[in-house]
This record gives structure tokens, C-alpha cells and sequence, in this order.
């Protein structure tokens, strides 16, 4: 069996099997310096920043033990709204730390499960190239003709 759990709805991780102790417990960051969305258009901020995740350890029946994550999900912001109905969580370097500590298990930091500042992202169109995984360059990056 698959299970394709690259993204998590952050409102939703809490009521999910797949995430629910992960987000009491097993907390990470998952660092970045841009992202693309498949409406070839990118955002990326100045800055490295990291995406709210969420890791697991896990065996399925027949198998070895698997380690996976997830990046969590919220509402788009004024940026991302009119290229998709959600943005990964991007976290404020502030709030790293907050984030990765379990701390009260029953009351995971949920607050910080927010849309990043749109004022502080920017986004453009991209080569169509992107959506080739043998592409891997930082050409990518660059705003298409």
C-alpha cells in the first residue's frame, strides 16, 4: 500500500490518524529558499525559511520501518490566493524553536499555523521546464521570457 502524505491540512492534522501523534509529538522544519506551484508560478522570499512539518516513524505490515514527513497546509494569503487555495505554513525564524519543542502534548503550537506575511513573499511565472524532475538547476528560479 502507498500512502502520499507530502502535504498535511494544518487544521485538519489533529483530527487525521496519519498525523495526529505527530502533531503532539514529532514536530520539524523543513528548510527551503523558494517553492513552485503547478500554476508555474514561484514564490521566494530573500531569505532561507523553513516549512512547518511533521515526521513519522512507521512499519507497514510487510515491510521495514519507514521515516517520513509531511509539510503542513493553511489558507493562502494575498499572494498565493490567486494561484492556489493553499501555501505550505512557512514559519517566522522567531517561532523555530516553539515549533520543534513538543512541549504540552495536548496543546501542539497550532497558532502558529498561519498564512506567511504576503508583503514578504514575492511570485512570478517560471520555465515549464520545472515540471521536469531530470531538471535541477538554479535556472529554474528565474523568471520565464
Amino acid at each position: 500500500m502507498t500512502f502520499s502524505t507530502i502535504n498535511a491540512r494544518a487544521e485538519e492534522a489533529a483530527k487525521k490518524p496519519a498525523f495526529r501523534e505527530a502533531l503532539k509529538k514529532r514536530h520539524c522544519l523543513a528548510p527551503a529558499d523558494a517553492f513552485y506551484e503547478w500554476q508555474h508560478l514561484g514564490a521566494k522570499s530573500k531569505r532561507p525559511f523553513a516549512f512547518a512539518g511533521l515526521w513519522e516513524s512507521w512499519r507497514p505490515k510487510d515491510g521495514e520501518t519507514l521515516e517520513s514527513f509531511t509539510i503542513l497546509t493553511t489558507e493562502p494569503n494575498e499572494v498565493m490566493a490567486p494561484i492556489h487555495n493553499r501555501m505550505p505554513v512557512i514559519l517566522e525564524p522567531k517561532d523555530y524553536d516553539c515549533w520543534l519543542d513538543a512541549g504540552d502534548q495536548e496543546k501542539p503550537p497550532v497558532d502558529l499555523l498561519r498564512p506567511f506575511p504576503a508583503e514578504r513573499m514575492r511570485a512570478w511565472p517560471v520555465s515549464d521546464r520545472v515540471g521536469n524532475v531530470r531538471n535541477n538547476d538554479p535556472q529554474l528560479l528565474e523568471p520565464a521570457p
